[in-house]
């Protein structure tokens, strides 16, 4: 089973996408339920919604779904959201709080420590090489962290999602040019800085501003692409309108950390 895909540029800006694939082995898609089965929680259309909009870009994919294991989660277990309802690193439920198991048949400590051994590691081990690499042409590279959500989810929040839906882990994983730079092409009404979501693990882990290395979550509503629910058909109107600010904040940050101006501008926020 292909675990990782990996779309080589030269530019400095990764696009890592932990969530778009929806591979799994035989013998644990017939373990979960009628409701897991759905896949409901896929980053839809994600690498689709990218595709194109940068030129030289470095794109990492996990092609194995979230349900197998959660490429985006702390692969310790950790919570990212501590206090509030979530999915874990191998979800038992979904996002509308439901179970996604058949009974008896959820992965157990030993399954879920092997999980991690062969889809979250790898997964990692790519997107880390692909970082080391364009470290040694760039003075800063810049983890983009694509994903995509359903807009209405009351088990995760209230009312409706923004459409833009930035996290820096309130400021820690990159510098405050690179977050600007996200943000400047985006309607303030339909935006939100570091809200319900500020950055999963894969944000927070690699974000480390100080040694020239700046990442950013982008949580997107799915109702700005597509049908948000199934069989979750791609919408090209839709979706072609929600490009264009993409398009333009894919290409401020390339402009950015091609610039220089991130090379001395190290600290957070300096």
């Amino acid at each position: 089973m292909k675990v990782v895909g990996v779309t080589r540029g030269d530019g400095p800006v990764i696009l890592a996408m932990p969530h778009g694939g929806t591979d799994l082995p035989d013998a644990v898609f017939d373990r979960l339920n009628a409701k897991g089965q759905g896949l409901a929680d896929t980053d839809w259309h994600i690498a689709r919604l990218y595709e194109g909009l940068l030129a030289d870009v470095t794109v990492v994919q996990c092609a194995v779904h979230r349900y197998m294991i959660d490429a985006g989660r702390d692969p310790s277990g950790q919570s990212l959201y501590p206090g509030q309802n979530t999915t874990g690193l191998c979800p038992v439920n979904d996002f509308d709080g439901d179970p996604i198991w058949r009974e008896g048949q959820a992965p157990g400590a030993d399954e879920i420590a092997e999980r991690v051994a062969t889809v979250h590691a790898p997964y990692h081990a790519a997107l880390a090489a692909e970082v080391d690499r364009l470290r040694g042409t760039h003075d800063a590279v810049v983890v983009y962290d694509c994903h995509s959500i359903r807009s209405v989810l009351p088990f995760l929040f209230d009312g409706t999602l923004p459409q833009f839906c930035i996290g820096t882990n309130h400021g820690a994983t990159c510098a405050d040019a690179v977050t600007a730079a996200v943000t400047d092409p985006l309607p303030p009404e339909d935006t939100v800085l570091n809200g319900r979501f500020v950055g999963g693990w894969t944000t927070r882990h690699y974000g480390q501003p100080e040694v020239g290395v700046h990442a950013i979550q982008m949580e997107l509503s799915q109702r700005g692409y597509m049908r948000e629910r199934s069989p979750w058909a791609w919408d090209g109107i839709r979706a072609e309108a929600l490009r264009h600010p993409l398009r333009l904040l894919l290409t401020n940050l390339d402009r950015l950390a091609r610039s220089g101006a991130l090379k001395n501008d190290l600290a957070k926020g300096a």
